[in-house]
């Protein structure tokens, strides 16, 4: 199993690529900006992306769907909590600023228990997490989670946007990332990984 992380402009958010090294078939993660880095990586491995999935569907993760669709192919996943906010993607656009086309139609809305499968026998299961957004989700990969802005090191997603609450954000993390385990890697939407022992411990906001 291969992972690849791309962080992107310009919202420096982090675009991750999972590939089964076995058969070549791939999943990413969150879809910000299609760069010329991903593109270049997904030709050079010879990968055939089978699902981009929306950790949430705010602009920074989810602006240039339109272009990972079309380059890849592949099945758009998202909670079904979030469709909503993410047909306004164009709406959320203009709040800051910038334009964009209206997204292409999710192809697979999952729930909460889930699971994904792709290459060889690989298993994603969906970990859905709301406060952020309303349906943010989290993707635990064997011994690592993709938490999109749920969690971060040292901190945890900002709750001021529509459909966000605080209090919901921080018992999604107590109630359903902290209890993964202490060694699992989580990997956030911005910023560098950590570990659910070290965002136990000394994050500020679970104390």
């Amino acid at each position: 199993m291969l992972i690849q992380a791309f962080e992107v402009t310009p919202f420096l958010a982090n675009c991750f690529v999972l590939a089964c090294e076995e058969t070549g078939e791939a999943v990413i993660i969150d879809a910000g900006e299609f760069t010329t880095e991903i593109e270049r990586f997904l030709q050079e491995k010879r990968l055939k992306v089978k699902y981009i999935i929306l950790t949430h569907s705010h602009v920074d993760h989810a602006g240039d769907i339109g272009r990972f669709k079309e380059a890849t192919g592949a099945e758009i996943v998202l909670h079904e909590d979030e469709a909503p906010l993410y047909e306004n993607l164009a709406a959320q656009a203009r709040i800051f600023g910038f334009e964009l086309d209206s997204p292409p139609p999710a192809d697979r809305l999952v729930r909460h228990g889930d699971e994904l499968t792709f290459g060889a026998d690989h298993r994603l299961g969906i970990i859905h997490c709301p406060g952020h957004s309303p349906g943010g989700m989290s993707v635990l990969w064997d011994n690592t989670v993709f938490v999109g802005d749920t969690l971060f090191a040292g901190s945890v997603g900002r709750t001021d946007l529509p459909g966000g609450s605080y209090r919901t954000l921080i018992t999604s993390i107590k109630t359903r990332l902290l209890p993964l385990g202490d060694a699992v890697q989580v990997l956030p939407g911005h910023g560098p990984g950590t570990t659910l022992a070290t965002e136990r411990r000394y994050n500020p906001f679970l104390a």
